[in-house]
């Protein structure tokens, strides 16, 4: 990672080293909150001495995603760690008062952290004048079982209403406005903003919300099938959670999964996931702050060929599941959050290389959003793709994004007209 001079941002928590790189300043792995496995996020409290924030993070432990074959392995390989409830800050400055941007990955509750050169806010906070935050919150068996007497479950979404907190009360350290802070995400980050919303736990902590790509929301699950795939979980662990070795309990939580998908075989969903009935998702959007929301032209071929292992010449399948799984749900919470006096603009994202299969998938836009081209190189969903050739695509959502995140309204150098059910799609990107 390319570095010219460390700086030193004054947080509530202490001092911070971090790196001054292409005209802004990074900071990576800041601890937000700790936790033993199972327990619920404390803060992390002050820094004895300056805390040195120049180096990539670690995520937490998971297996491989199951979306590799579309979007190519992280590089490098991160390291994992339970010890992973950190963000990563990117700021233009330490002074002044700017948008905040909190950015919560996708991996199907399964994968991913926020710390991964994916998403790195380089690019997004110098071309918007925005302070970009990625979040690590746990995943998979880690962040959603619910056992008796081991785990409450939901453990996830407390980890980012832990992180949105610490960007509260740190923000200002790093020339952000914490009366400014626009949540983004996508695919289960999405969802994870979905669940959000609904709690008054954490409906205060943010402003704004970008939803891309939000699976159905009855991905969440409830409380009697949350016990039950926590106890095939424990049944297959043969031990207890809380100490078992963690080699053990991702290959517990990887043959739970394997059982899960052969009870429900017609299910794109994880075994681990929040759970709707349980502190602090509450499904209630009595009021809504502005959204943009949307999803990709073909999210579906990311995932049917994954599961039915079957041709589809027709892309039947595909075109089925991107409809009732993200096309339809993104018109039925445009629809709610309207009826809650949002003010909402919607987008499909319809760009696709030339030489490649998937079209426009699940996760396609990502590298657009955040400007991170050069951590998707071998990004099989880009194909042979010409950088140069489409960044103008990305400078052009980028824009939109932080001018969002600025005002409450995308428009930038283009009209992007409010969501009506007359006018479903407010933008097409392509």
């Amino acid at each position: 990672m390319p570095s010219s001079e460390t700086v030193i941002a004054s947080t509530a928590s202490g001092k911070i080293r971090g790196l001054k790189r292409d005209g802004s300043y990074y900071f990576g792995a800041i601890p937000y909150a700790r936790a033993a496995r199972f327990e619920k996020p404390r803060p992390a409290g002050p820094f004895s001495d300056v805390f040195d924030a120049t180096a990539l993070g670690t995520v937490f432990p998971q297996p491989p995603s199951r979306l590799e074959r579309i979007m190519g392995p992280p590089l490098p390989e991160p390291e994992q760690s339970e010890d992973s409830f950190t963000v990563t800050v990117t700021t233009p400055s330490l002074t002044g008062h700017r948008p905040v941007m909190v950015w919560l990955h996708g991996g199907g509750y399964s994968s991913g952290g926020g710390s991964l050169p994916w998403y790195d806010g380089g690019a997004l906070s110098a071309e918007g004048d925005v302070v970009v935050v990625s979040v690590n919150y746990r995943v998979g068996v880690l962040g959603y079982l619910l056992l008796d007497g081991v785990s409450e479950g939901n453990l996830g979404v407390h980890d980012q209403i832990a992180a949105l907190e610490w960007v509260r009360e740190n923000i200002e350290a790093f020339g952000g406005d914490p009366d400014s802070v626009t949540v983004f995400g996508q695919s289960a980050g999405a969802h994870s903003i979905v669940n959000l919303l609904s709690s008054n736990n954490s409906r205060t902590l943010f402003h704004r919300a970008i939803l891309q790509s939000t699976p159905r929301p009855d991905l969440n699950f409830t409380q009697a099938a949350a016990i039950e795939n926590g106890e095939t979980f424990a049944r297959l662990l043969d031990g207890d959670p809380r100490t078992a070795p963690l080699s053990r309990i991702l290959d517990a939580f990887r043959s739970t999964a394997i059982e899960f998908s052969r009870r429900s075989p017609n299910v794109v969903q994880p075994p681990f996931a929040p759970i709707s009935e349980l502190d602090p998702v509450i499904r209630t959007f009595e009021t809504a702050p502005d959204v943009i929301v949307g999803y990709t032209r073909d999210e579906g071929s990311a995932f049917v060929r994954d599961v039915a292992g079957v041709p589809d010449p027709e892309r039947v399948a595909e075109k089925a599941l991107t409809q009732n799984m993200f096309a339809e749900p993104a018109m039925e919470l445009a629809d709610a959050f309207t009826a809650a006096g949002a003010s909402v603009y919607t987008y499909r994202f319809d760009w696709a290389p030339t030489d490649d299969v998937f079209g426009a998938t699940h996760c396609i836009e990502l590298p657009f959003v955040l400007g991170t081209d050069q951590s998707w190189k071998s990004s099989p969903m880009l194909g042979s793709s010409d950088w140069q050739n489409i960044d103008a695509l990305g400078r052009r959502i980028r824009r939109h994004w932080t001018s969002f995140a600025h005002t409450g309204s995308p428009d930038s150098s283009e009209t992007w007209e409010k969501y009506t059910s007359a006018q479903p799609i407010g933008i097409t990107f392509f």
